[in-house]
């Protein structure tokens, strides 16, 4: 069995990556490091994990695991591995913003590789550190990768993502708390979400091109606990037939992109490691349609699929997860 350890278990991305590992058949859970939590019960902060796990919280880590997952806030993980050595021979999977872009990719002799599988499978593969992608940046990446690749974005891309509570993280802010987020809506950095850097820079590497047409990104906190659903639309100088084919051909090999030819809606990917893509055609517009679980194909999950394909392992290993659809 390998050995893998966590930085940071006590928040959503943290808890799921429990959830997810202490059910793989290949991997043991070697520690759980918390600051806050040193010494208590995962089950005690986590408590669908009674009777599941006896493991505790610890500030000790083990240097020698084979993987790694820093589950710290953005700017902690740059931090923590500047105290923390890790072997050579570990793998260090990140699932903050820190190195996610290609200036930031490089750190004390280590290199992070974008760890966005449907793109770069084969590089992930050899890598021994990976930058897992946003959740947001999961999204409408998987959604316009395609048309990238194609050269078929033209024109500005104008987009609305509404987004769940747990992708704020799991301390309590003003626009979380139940009362304000119940039976409520609203927006939020609009045009300026920090997922957009990393978008448009894979985009472009995608593309082979300087720069593309701006994304016009408007985020939305929705009133529901967890999930992506976001809709795009831009010029397609083509058929829907046409579109279909593009998307499904792009995605053959990608095991948790699904094109459906029906409408999709956000609770068949809930719980899931999978991404649902629908296309619909209007005069001379495309319409994209995806949905994501954000804390499992947007952060735990997609990190468990780059654990998979680093360490030579079936890329669905562990990941067989039944959603809820009603």
């Amino acid at each position: 069995m390998i050995k893998v350890g966590i930085i940071g278990g006590s928040g959503y991305t943290g808890g799921e990556l429990i959830r997810l590992l202490i059910n793989h058949p290949a991997v043991t859970l070697d520690f759980v490091y918390s600051r806050t939590k040193a010494t208590e019960k995962i089950s005690d902060t986590h408590s669908d994990l009674l009777g599941m796990s006896e493991v505790c919280f610890t500030k000790q880590i083990n240097p020698n695991v084979e993987v790694v997952f820093l589950c710290l806030g953005h700017g902690h993980s740059k931090a923590f591995l500047e105290v923390n050595v890790f072997s050579n021979q570990t793998k260090i999977i990140d699932l903050s913003a820190d190195f996610r872009q290609a200036q930031k990719s490089k750190f004390l002799g280590k290199t992070f590789v974008y760890g966005l599988p449907e793109i770069n499978k084969s590089v992930i593969k050899n890598a021994n550190y990976i930058a897992n992608p946003g959740c947001f940046a999961t999204a409408l990446q998987l959604a316009l990768l395609p048309l990238a690749s194609a050269q078929k974005i033209t024109e500005p891309v104008h987009i609305n993502g509404t987004t769940g509570s747990t992708g704020a993280g799991v301390v309590p802010s003003n626009t979380t708390h139940f009362s304000w987020r119940d039976n409520n809506l609203s927006w939020y950095k609009a045009f300026e979400h920090q997922h957009l850097e990393e978008v448009n820079e894979q985009l472009t590497i995608v593309a082979s091109q300087e720069s593309l047409p701006p994304l016009l990104f408007i985020p939305q906190r929705g009133n529901f606990s967890r999930g992506i659903f976001a809709t795009l639309y831009t010029p397609f100088n083509g058929t829907l037939e046409e579109a279909q084919e593009l998307y499904t051909n792009f995605y053959s090999h990608a095991p948790f992109t699904h094109i459906s030819l029906k409408p999709i809606n956000l609770k068949a990917v809930v719980n899931t490691n999978n991404c649902q893509l629908h296309l619909h055609k209007h005069q001379d517009q495309l319409l994209i349609t995806v949905a994501i679980d954000n804390l499992l194909k947007g952060a735990s999950g997609q990190a468990i699929q780059n654990m998979n394909l680093v360490l030579g392992m079936e890329e669905t290993l562990g990941l067989s997860l039944k959603g809820s659809a009603f």
